[in-house]
């Protein structure tokens, strides 16, 4: 355990039909790296993940403010990333990170709330393969990496990519703020 992100507040966006790993795996890191992780969502009580990981919700998405925040992780999953972009506040609240310039992390299928929020275009961004297409057409240049950095906001494709996905989650979260991270 290290206190890099010591002192540091980190938010994890989902709702039902995250892909577990994707949420419990950077949650370990940042906990392991001094963070408080804090799980916002639109449902109330507890999220289900795909595979049956349950985990309770800290804060509603309606009541969230990025401004409480230094850093936001969007995990994937399909029914989870379809569900968050078509609730608005879920995407007001992933947005005002961008607004803010605070660090960002979305893994697979997170990427559609972000096109939702109009926070792709001009950046540089890895996704889940079926989002290449959604991705180009919200203005962002995709690319298949492992794990892609762009002034703050770090994006990886799927569960194999998780390691390299935390370790850059934990640098761009200690670096804080990047002025260039805008919506």
């Amino acid at each position: 355990m290290t206190d890099t992100l010591s002192g540091k507040r980190v938010a994890f966006l989902a709702t039902d039909g995250y892909e577990d790993s994707e949420l419990t795996s950077p949650w370990q890191a940042v906990t392991d790296a001094g963070a408080t992780a804090v799980l916002v969502s639109p449902a109330s009580g507890s999220i289900e993940g795909k595979n049956g990981h349950e985990q309770p919700v800290d804060l509603a998405s309606d009541a969230a403010d990025a401004a409480d925040f230094d850093a936001l992780v969007l995990p994937g999953g399909v029914v989870n990333a379809d569900h968050l972009r078509m609730d608005e506040a879920s995407v007001a609240f992933a947005k005002a990170f961008f607004a803010q310039h605070k660090p960002v992390g979305a893994i697979c299928h997170a990427a559609w709330t972000l096109i939702e929020g109009d926070v792709v275009r001009g950046r540089t961004l890895t996704s889940y393969p079926s989002l290449t297409t959604d991705l180009r057409n919200a203005g962002a240049t995709w690319v298949d990496e492992e794990v892609v950095v762009d002034e703050g906001f770090v994006t990886s494709r799927t569960p194999d990519d998780l390691p390299a996905f935390n370790a850059k989650l934990i640098e761009e979260f200690a670096e804080g703020k990047h002025a260039k991270q805008t919506a």
